[in-house]
């Protein structure tokens, strides 16, 4: 079975070219179209997609309020965010609402299908604007909002540092020498002892916190 899409957005004609160039690939099927948030939350209730391409500005209910409750009810919905907007007053409410992913409209077909599938296998995407904002983001916040270091264990600051050079559970486990189920286990330590919400804020905590490059 492939990659479930339901695709949320406004202009009917960003609708059918997405599901167009969607359908022609391998392993990915469109399951329904959204014309709003609204419509969406209630597709997903009704159709439980892998995956939500979600449009930030739509009428009756935006991307970002569709998101919340989205991942309210049903968690395990991945979401990505195809907007026009990269500005700080998107991008931030956006991942704080719970998605996976935030990309710009002007995203190359080949980088679109790239995107889906890492964030199926539980990876972040994000556009390089809203990686800046995010950081920017984390860089304003007081020191001591987050919990530091010295909480973790070797093992689980060697896990942060992969995860900060953007490998998969997978990969980690590769190098490390260690399962992929022990890996979850650190990143899930790791995650709750730094106090962050995902893979996504622990790559730029380790980043500002100059564990890598």
């Amino acid at each position: 079975m492939g990659i479930r899409v339901l695709i949320a957005d406004d202009h009917h004609v960003v609708r059918r070219g997405l599901a167009f160039f969607l359908r022609t690939q391998p392993g990915i099927e469109i399951i329904g179209e959204a014309g709003n948030g609204k419509e969406a939350v209630e597709l997903a209730r009704k159709l439980k997609p892998d995956l939500i391409l979600m449009d930030l500005v739509m009428p009756e209910m935006d991307g970002i309020e569709a998101t919340k409750c989205i991942k309210s009810e049903i968690p395990e919905i991945k979401i990505m965010m195809l907007t026009s907007f990269s500005d700080q007053d998107h991008v931030i409410p956006a991942l704080e609402a719970g998605a996976s992913g935030y990309q710009l409209k002007d995203i190359q077909p080949d980088d679109l299908i790239g995107c889906i599938k890492k964030i199926m296998t539980g990876e972040n995407q994000l556009h390089p604007k809203a990686t800046s904002h995010l950081l920017a983001n984390l860089s304003n916040k007081a020191s001591g909002e987050r919990k530091s270091l010295d909480q973790l264990t070797k093992r689980e600051m060697d896990v942060l540092k992969e995860i900060a050079k953007g490998k998969s559970n997978k990969e980690i486990a590769a190098s490390l020498f260690i399962t992929e189920k022990t890996v979850k286990t650190h990143v899930s330590n790791l995650l709750a002892k730094l106090e962050l919400a995902d893979r996504t804020q622990a790559a730029l905590y380790a980043v500002k916190n100059q564990l890598v490059e």
